[in-house]
Parts: structure tokens; sequence; C-alpha cells
């Protein structure tokens, strides 16, 4: 009996893997039939949802992104992060797709990276601080295609983020952690792996959902 519990864990695991892809693919058709005008009117709202987070309100550095493509934008909410004093942390995606970050000095301080296989990113272009930087982060924003009421985030399924997460674990580190994302990918349950963390916020366009303790 007891030799079958590994297969059976195998197919369990595999089962979430298929189950997750879908959900990404149902996800990422929706974003791409959004027009140019909704994700500017998306990431406008974004911003205001953001910016009124108490753990970003309270925090000293934040680590975010740059959206591509239509996914929530943020570089309006960059730009009102630094206005508001600051300071931002920025990705830079490695061969292995670990994550390095640099500071966030302005628009003028991003460049086009091109990556093999992978769309292009902006990049901020100022001195490198290694992947460790981001356990200073008093928030990190995270990228993602959904979260559930549990705060379960579902991302792309890169893993440069799951990477992330457990470099703040082993660090002892507890920035707040915030997924954006448009109204309609909060949704009732997204499908868990055992490395999967939850959030404790996620903002939108028409506003924010805590969970847990979060303030």
């Amino acid at each position: 009996m007891a030799g079958n519990l590994p297969h059976r864990s195998a197919k369990t695991v595999k089962t979430v893997k298929t189950v997750k892809t879908e959900l990404r693919r149902e996800l990422l058709a929706a974003r791409r039939a959004l027009t140019p005008e909704d994700c500017r009117t998306a990431a406008r709202a974004l911003s205001r949802s953001a910016l009124g987070l108490p753990e970003l309100t309270g925090a000293g550095t934040v680590a975010a992104y740059v959206s591509v493509g239509t996914e929530p934008g943020t570089r309006e909410l960059l730009d009102g992060l630094r206005a508001a004093g600051k300071r931002v942390l920025l990705p830079v995606l490695l061969p292995d797709n670990d994550l390095d970050w640099a500071v966030y000095e302005g628009p003028g301080s991003l460049a086009e990276a091109a990556h093999p296989g992978k769309m292009r990113l902006l990049e901020p272009a100022g001195p490198r601080l290694g992947p460790d930087a981001v356990t200073g982060a008093d928030a990190v924003l995270l990228p993602g295609l959904a979260v559930d009421g549990r705060g379960i985030r579902l991302g792309r399924g890169g893993g440069s983020y799951d990477r992330v997460l457990e470099r703040l674990e082993r660090a002892g580190a507890h920035p707040a952690l915030v997924v954006l994302l448009y109204d309609e990918e909060v949704v009732a349950r997204v499908p868990e792996e055992p490395h999967d963390h939850p959030v404790q916020a996620v903002a939108t366009p028409s506003g924010v959902v805590r969970f847990g303790d979060a303030p």
C-alpha cells in the first residue's frame, strides 16, 4: 500500500499543473482581448487603488516591476511611488530566470532588454544590487494572473517570483506581498501547490481586497 503513495502524489501534482495551465490560458486570452484604452483606464485606476494601500504608504522601499503588454499597467504607479519618496526596486531578469534588482530613477532610467524566448522587457539601467536586495523591501508588488479568496496567487509559471518568495522566506524577511490584477482576476479558487505562498492583499482598478490578518 505504501508503495502506491509516490505514484498517487505525482498524479495529484500533475493534475494541479494541468488545471493551472488551462486557467492561465483562459486568463491570458481575456487579457489579449483588452483594447489599449481599456488598459490605460485600468492602469490609472489601479495606481489610485495601490497608492492608497497602508502597506505602500508606510513603506520605505518597494520592490515592484514594469508591466508589459496587456498586464495591469504599473508605469503610473511606479512614478507615484517615487514621487511619494519611496525607494523603488525593479527586477532584472537573469539567464536562469532568477531576478536581480536595481533602483528605479524615473522613466528615462529604463532600457529595453531582449531575452531569448521571451517578450522584450523594460529593465532598470542602473547598478545591479544582487538578487538578495529584495529582502530589504518593506513591500513587494507581485505580478500574477489571478488570486483567490485565500490569497493564493496564480503566476505565469516561469518561476521567477517563486524564487523571490523562497529567498524572502530563507532570509526571514516578511514584507507585505501585494498582487496587481484586473477586477475579474480575483477568483473563487486557484489550484495550489506546496510552494505557493499566500499574499496579504490584491489591488485592482476598483479597489483592494485583503486576506488573512492583513491590516
